[in-house]
């Protein structure tokens, strides 16, 4: 039944369950369609109100074509001078075309869109918006959009949404379906206090989901974005405040007294823990041994050590008589565990049977692990989020470990309803400031690992500008002749996703084009099959690829010490700490390592520093960069790329709007 459009004139209750209703009540939107928006997690009106954009198109002036700037969103008005010609190749086709003004020519690209080959007339004039990339002597526009000039005259000083997409799913009927949403009234109830709202200075939900989506100006933006994120802080610290009254009154169901097998696998292992280890392992033993449950934070920087304690609070456990789990953000990570922890158990003698257990694993395998874990044959568990499906009976699980990407909260408690509540661990490799992380974790001790193994030689880090790329390739392509592997880092996934930045689908091919044909390079990115995705990650692993292209989906998720060269492109569109978390895939063997970010903005072109990025090189220190990023991180940055990682907010960013956390914390408290 197709929705009407008296929104306005309903009760609170008819609206909150418009909310619920499926997408095709919208008129236009049939099972097709929903089937699409399912795939991006879309599958009430709800969900649809919340799925933002992730930037915005603004429409600026139309120039030139010799007032064209190399890495620069460009907006040119020119007449089609030849026929467009249509290359294919590796799976990808590119149509060209020349056009120009009275100014000069300009050559137009676009990657897998054959089908505008039949509306490039010559002689016809349009308006062609898009970013300006130097080939040769030349530029030439890529991917550009393409308007009749009346229509580009209508759109011009607007701002457009563009959100996330998924291969079929066009952001026009994105945008179609939310203002139909919205004008049909379905906006949830208000739930912050009339009072609050006043003295917060902040707008209402109805305002604020139509100023998120389709925004007259930068004002009402940033108006409906504030709100939002503020509400997102506030329900969260809520939460966490009861979740931490909860956790301090629970008892230990699972007390553990000291073992001699602990002692004998720190003596045995061929290093001595840091001084930093030695302390968290103290702080967690005295948990496991003591009267209430352990709910605690190990936040260590990239490489400071933290698998080796955590496993050590899974000795414990085992020796005592229980089961221990621990969760890893992907299949291949979770392999790389089991095959440490079933190494560390032969070589030492350890009484530990490791078990593992992940989604993609095979019928047979999976019956066999299901009924060691119900059984208690294994001790020690190493999964995904796999290990809190229904199936899976434990015995008598202790501990639970889980990575910044899986925070044991209410979800995984409900998982495990009936059963005593276990201890829990989590591990964060995130450096977020101290400010902040006694906001964030509120609900959890924290445990500091703030020094790194010696043996490890700190990354070499350069700042760069684009016309370093080529000497960048030719250093990949020496590493790799002495047998390394490599990253390249590419903001987006296809072209045109945001504007003006880099994608690993074009990226990819270029480098197979320019690099030598012997050197294997792969592809990855997070639109991929779960199974497509742990087997290019497991044949980066294996070294059967020697150069991965990819989005920050390997931000966490796999170790590969054989990786030297870490490369990643829009350097200055992202958080500083992402940045730190993703040069943390380099620098983990005993080879010399380099991090190269490339700044592709108009001020690096013209040899203007970037004080953020040069924080990025000349430290190392996790924590230190995270205290310079929420310096030089402000509100001013609308439409960067979202920070990730752990706890990554719908809208809100903890940098970006650190002030804005600060205030719900103290409004969340004062409730």
């Amino acid at each position: 039944m197709a929705l009407r459009t008296d929104g306005n004139e309903r009760s609170p209750e008819q609206r909150q369950a418009y909310l619920r209703r499926p997408l095709t009540d919208l008129k236009g939107v049939g099972e097709k369609t929903a089937a699409l928006f399912e795939k991006v997690g879309v599958t009430d009106l709800a969900a649809l109100l919340q799925y933002y954009p992730r930037t915005f198109s603004v429409f600026g002036e139309v120039t030139t074509v010799d007032q064209l700037r190399a890495d620069t969103m460009a907006c040119v008005s020119c007449i089609i001078t030849g026929n467009p010609f249509l290359r294919k190749g590796r799976g990808v086709t590119v149509l060209t075309v020349s056009c120009g003004d009275e100014t000069g020519n300009l050559q137009l690209v676009w990657f897998n869109a054959p089908f505008l080959r039949n509306h490039l007339k010559p002689g016809r004039r349009y308006v062609f918006r898009g970013m300006a990339r130097r080939k040769g002597k030349g530029l030439v526009l890529q991917q550009p959009s393409m308007y009749a000039p009346e229509e580009y005259a209508s759109l011009a000083g607007s701002m457009q949404p563009v959100y996330p997409l998924t291969k079929g799913l066009t952001n026009n009927t994105v945008m179609k379906s939310v203002r139909k949403a919205l004008d049909f009234g379905c906006y949830k109830e208000e739930t912050l206090p009339e009072e609050l709202l006043q003295e917060e200075g902040l707008i209402g939900i109805r305002a604020a989901l139509f100023g998120i989506h389709f925004p007259k100006n930068e004002a009402e933006y940033v108006a409906a974005r504030n709100r939002l994120a503020f509400e997102e802080f506030y329900d969260f610290i809520r939460k966490l405040r009861a979740l931490k009254e909860e956790n301090d009154a629970a008892p230990n169901a699972f007390p553990c007294i000291e073992t001699a097998e602990t002692v004998r696998f720190l003596e045995a292992l061929p290093y001595r823990l840091t001084k930093a280890q030695t302390r968290v392992w103290e702080e967690i033993r005295e948990d496991l041994c003591g009267a209430h449950q352990m709910n605690r934070l190990i936040q260590g920087d990239v490489g400071s050590g933290k698998t080796v304690v955590a496993f050590l609070a899974l000795l414990l456990c085992a020796t005592n008589g229980y089961q221990g789990a621990i969760m890893a953000p992907t299949a291949v990570l979770a392999a790389q565990h089991f095959a440490t922890f079933q190494k560390w158990g032969e070589d030492y003698g350890l009484p530990v049977r490791p078990v593992l257990l992940t989604g993609s694993m095979g019928a047979k395998d999976r019956r066999e692990a299901l009924a060691d874990i119900a059984d208690g044959s294994c001790n020690l568990i190493v999964g995904t989020h796999a290990l809190f499906q229904e199936a899976v009976t434990y015995q008598k699980l202790a501990l639970v470990v889980t990575d910044e990407q899986h925070r044991f909260g209410v979800r995984q408690r409900e998982a495990l309803e009936g059963k005593s509540v276990p201890h829990i661990l989590s591990m964060s490799a995130t450096p977020i400031p101290r400010t902040l992380a006694i906001i964030l974790y509120g609900d959890l001790h924290v445990s500091l690992l703030d020094e790194a193994p010696a043996k490890r030689l700190p990354i070499k880090n350069a700042v760069v500008n684009t016309s370093y790329r080529e000497k960048a390739w030719q250093m990949i392509v020496k590493e790799v002749r002495e047998g390394h592997q490599a990253y390249v880092i590419c903001p987006m996934i296809e072209p045109g996703e945001m504007e003006g930045l880099t994608n690993v689908t074009e990226y990819a091919e270029e480098l197979r084009d320019v690099l030598p044909s012997d050197i294997r390079i792969s592809l990855l990115h997070g639109q991929m099959k779960a199974k497509e995705k742990d087997r290019v990650m497991e044949e980066y692993a294996a070294h059967l690829t020697d150069v991965l292209v990819s989005t920050t989906v390997v931000e966490v998720g796999v170790d590969v010490p054989n990786a030297t060269v870490m490369m990643i492109e829009d350097a200055q569109r992202f958080g500083l700490a992402q940045l730190h978390q993703l040069r943390g895939r380099v620098g983990r063997g005993e080879a010399q390592s380099y991090c190269i970010f490339v700044d592709t903005s108009p001020q690096a072109a013209n040899g203007a520093a970037s004080e953020r990025l040069g924080v990025m090189k000349d430290s190392n220190d996790g924590f230190h960069i995270a205290e310079e990023d929420l310096k030089l991180r402000g509100p001013g940055e609308l439409f960067g790329l979202r920070q990730s990682g752990a706890l990554a907010f719908r809208i809100a960013d903890i940098y970006r709007d650190a002030a804005l956390l600060t205030r719900a914390a103290a409004r969340a408290d004062r409730m």
